[in-house]
């Protein structure tokens, strides 16, 4: 007989009908009823033991976390919270689980201490939820560019290049750390490394992707890469996914109409496909929202806020028009801003970019042109010399979700703003090769992807919407 997942068993109208199901004991009452979940739903199925003919050593392996395998008959349920129940007729235990032992009781757990146990915690509804949501926008990222014929590019993981220029960078090495080999200056001698020069694992696919966008036109990356900022925030990893799609012949306005374009196709599709699950967070969260003070607390219900940029258009404003808006809001006057905006030039931060769209627009905005000082060297300088063709999109109690920009394709351009920049240009020859044989005008962005699980689900630290999370001092599991 062929397994039937708990999801199509709930969903079934027919009853009367012998069924095979397996699953993990989420609790068993009475010596009677059991609670099985497979994974595949939220939802429990029940299952009716008939303890008079069941040995009593099998009853007493039915404890929280055991495995099970039940044949039955699938019957409409007796009493409330379900529409059918399993009547058991044979019940093999799979895997047995020391009720004592067993980390994850039937109570709330914090999600601190299923931090601790994360090789366990995809066995609780939150975290059922959270990354049966993360596969639906995984899938839909792949299923909006596919739809599109972009090229799907495996950018590498180790590279020799710091795309950001940011230099916080996790080194990759076969030396012996302890005794390096050292050059005559006494340097490390890196030309008898591995690779025979430094290398570290990505921080972006970014420059690889330009590469290709000038073979295939469209093209994009969704993979692992890499910081090493000693931050312990609720906002930060060491590890997480990056989307990043790069555009020939797109200009900054067709840069931002495919963002908006992908960020409403994945939300939608994963609030068709994960209603449930969705819906399940929702009050998760509005639970958790009543533990917090009345200031503290969201306007939005998470269903809002994915309405809010489902139901949206997006709103476009310059750096400068921003700027001008923060500058002369109410928050900045009564200095309720944590940072103030007193001149043209400053780094926004995330209350800035809140109050923006929670506040002042009351729609997701798309921020545009900002001052080149505070952007990277690969962004279109625009005419007026101060500012460069950015734009980052900004969502409502996470503020931003994108951030791309126009490419700069002129050779003589990109290679001064390199040196202002003290960015090698000889590392990054063959980048500036795509501008020295057939350049053209083009664009792309970059998506957080665990940003996005964090947005779309509601929780409120991104530990929580990685299986494993890689933060300093912890590298578990």
């Amino acid at each position: 007989m062929k397994r039937i997942r708990i999801k199509e068993v709930l969903q079934t109208s027919g009853t009367n009908q012998e069924i095979l199901v397996k699953g993990w004991v989420r609790t068993f009452r009475n010596n009677q009823f059991i609670a099985l979940n497979d994974g595949s739903c939220n939802n429990n199925l029940q299952i009716v033991v008939d303890f008079n003919s069941t040995p009593e050593t099998t009853l007493k392996r039915i404890t929280t976390g055991a495995c099970i395998s039940v044949v039955g008959n699938l019957i409409a349920s007796q009493g409330k919270g379900q529409t059918v129940e399993l009547v058991c007729k044979t019940l093999e235990i799979l895997g047995d689980s020391d009720a004592e032992k067993f980390p994850l009781q039937p109570k709330k757990h914090s999600l601190e201490f299923l931090r601790e146990i994360a090789h366990l915690r995809f066995r609780t509804n939150t975290f059922g939820a959270v990354f049966r949501v993360r596969n639906a926008l995984a899938f839909a990222v792949h299923k909006f560019f596919q739809e599109k014929d972009f090229v799907y590019l495996h950018t590498p993981i180790i590279s020799s290049s710091d795309a950001e220029g940011a230099g916080e960078l996790f080194r990759v090495t076969n030396f012996d750390i302890a005794n390096p080999p050292k050059t005559e200056n006494g340097e490390v001698d890196f030309k008898q490394d591995f690779f025979g020069k430094p290398t570290n694992l990505t921080v972006s696919g970014q420059l690889e992707g330009e590469l290709a966008a000038m073979a295939f036109s469209d093209i994009y990356t969704f993979g692992p890469t890499f910081r090493a900022e000693n931050s312990n925030t609720t906002r930060h990893l060491a590890e997480f996914w990056m989307i990043e799609p790069e555009m020939a012949f797109f200009d900054l306005n067709d840069n931002m109409d495919l963002a908006e374009d992908l960020l409403k196709y994945v939300i939608t599709y994963a609030f068709t496909k994960c209603h449930e699950d969705i819906e399940f967070l929702s009050q998760r969260l509005l639970e958790e929202e009543k533990q917090k003070p009345q200031i503290e607390r969201s306007e939005l219900s998470l269903i809002e806020k994915l309405r809010f940029c489902l139901d949206n258009e997006f709103e476009r404003v310059t750096y400068t028009e921003a700027i001008e808006i923060l500058k002369d809001s109410n928050h900045n006057k009564k200095k309720k801003f944590s940072y103030l905006i007193d001149k043209w030039g400053v780094d926004l931060q995330s209350e800035h970019e809140r109050y923006l769209v929670e506040k002042h627009f009351k729609k997701p905005v798309i921020l545009t042109d900002y001052p080149k000082e505070i952007k990277a060297f690969y962004m279109r300088q625009n005419d007026d010399g101060k500012t460069v063709g950015a734009m980052d999109i900004l969502f409502p109690g996470i503020g931003e979700i994108v951030g791309g920009s126009q490419r700069e394709e002129r050779l003589e351009k990109l290679e001064t703003r390199m040196k202002e920049m003290n960015i090698p240009t000889e590392e990054l020859w063959w980048y500036l090769d795509t501008r020295r044989f057939g350049a053209c005008p083009h664009s792309g962005f970059g998506l957080g992807f665990e940003r996005l699980v964090l947005f779309v689900t509601g929780m409120t630290n991104i530990r929580d919407v990685i299986p494993f999370p890689r933060t300093p001092k912890n590298c578990e599991f």
